[in-house]
């Protein structure tokens, strides 16, 4: 059980250590009143990597070695001279600009085996690698200059992102993004090399006749069971997806979805290859939770049928939406925790069956993690 909480906010990074039984406090805030988009802590050695978004000042990259207590600077990671984007029609950009470093969408730390490794995913679709702990970065050539990359789109934002960044429990190597949008993309050599694997995935704010391409699609979050890593998640802003083979295919569960198949947040259970949880909206325009009630979505049978979950939460004029990263499980696969661009944020300690309220007034929240 982990008994610690990072939640990265428009104003601030909060830490929260559990008392009891659904009783969080805030032990502290880092960077109070700053726009805190992703705090993760590296298993290996505990430190905490958070990157900051400060608009025209640019993006920045902090390092506590400490659980907050102190930080240092590094430097982000930076598009090489001359690196352009790539014109989008679909979004309306239709010339290339230099490429700039947007915002850190994704933090991963490498496996235990690789001290020192680290990924990072970026709008405008860069992925990046430390091998120091983050003290100096280099753009991952192999995918940045991949030709299927110049079809990527943005989906919310206007430039491609990599929010996703996944490594096989059993094999290192073994990488897997999920980029908006862009598809679901994985090296089985570090990096060295890349294939696409979004055979099945369809996009319906495509014409008919390119819905299908794997290399547009918008995969909101993917997830995968540690225990047994071929069944994997995605939600795709079509609807639910589910792999059995490792993301060699695809098959879509989004009829089975109640109340809703849209939504950003997905998590799956560490040793049930069946048991997934997902937060529904109503979907483009809207994006608030259908009919004003919260709900999470719970499937125990890889996908044939979902329960929503409502104990606890708001089901009477709730209007809280929740991001990609604002939903996460502890390795028991029993505690779970999501926060809402309200400000609320609730955890579970039965799997998801009850919700005890930790706060309803905090900032609005990026990112729910574990520590």
């Amino acid at each position: 059980m982990s008994d610690q909480l990072l939640i990265s906010t428009r104003k601030g990074l909060f830490h929260l250590s559990r008392v009891s039984e659904n009783k969080w406090n805030i032990d502290r805030v880092s960077f109070p009143a700053e726009n805190v988009t992703l705090a993760v802590a590296d298993p290996r050695d505990h430190a905490i990597y958070a990157g900051l978004e400060f608009g025209h000042f640019g993006t920045k990259l902090r390092k506590s070695p400490d659980n907050g207590e102190t930080w240092e600077e590094l430097e982000p990671p930076k598009y090489p001279e001359g690196e352009m984007t790539e014109p989008s029609p679909v979004t309306g950009i239709n010339e290339s600009a230099p490429a700039n470093l947007e915002l850190i969408w994704s933090i991963t730390p490498g496996a235990e085996s690789q001290p020192g490794l680290l990924w990072i995913g970026t709008i405008p679709g860069g992925l990046f690698k430390s091998i120091d702990s983050g003290r100096s970065w280099e753009l991952v050539r192999s995918l940045w200059d991949e030709p299927k990359r110049k079809k990527w789109f943005g989906g919310g934002r206007d430039l491609p992102g990599i929010h996703s960044i996944l490594i096989h429990p059993e094999n290192p190597e073994h990488v897997t993004l999920a980029v908006s949008c862009g598809g679901v993309w994985v090296s089985k050599d570090g990096g060295e090399t890349w294939d696409i694997k979004a055979d099945g995935l369809r996009a319906e704010y495509m014409p008919p006749d390119r819905a299908g391409e794997p290399e547009i699609q918008d995969a909101h979050l993917i997830a995968q069971c540690a225990a047994h890593p071929e069944r994997m998640w995605v939600q795709h802003h079509n609807g639910i997806f589910v792999s059995s083979d490792g993301s060699e295919s695809w098959n879509e569960i989004s009829d089975r979805a109640n109340p809703s198949a849209f939504g950003f947040a997905v998590v799956a259970h560490p040793t049930d290859r069946d048991t997934a949880w997902f937060v529904p909206a109503i979907k483009d325009e809207e994006r608030i939770p259908l009919d004003g009630k919260l709900v999470v979505m719970r499937t125990t049978d890889g996908g044939e049928s979902f329960h929503q979950l409502t104990n606890g939460l708001p089901q009477d004029h709730a209007y809280d939406l929740v991001f990609r990263h604002a939903l996460d499980i502890d390795g028991s696969g029993d505690h779970l925790a999501f926060g809402s661009t309200t400000g609320s944020l609730w955890v579970s300690e039965d799997g998801g069956e009850s919700w005890g309220t930790v706060s309803n007034h905090l900032p609005p929240i990026y990112a729910v993690r574990y520590a």
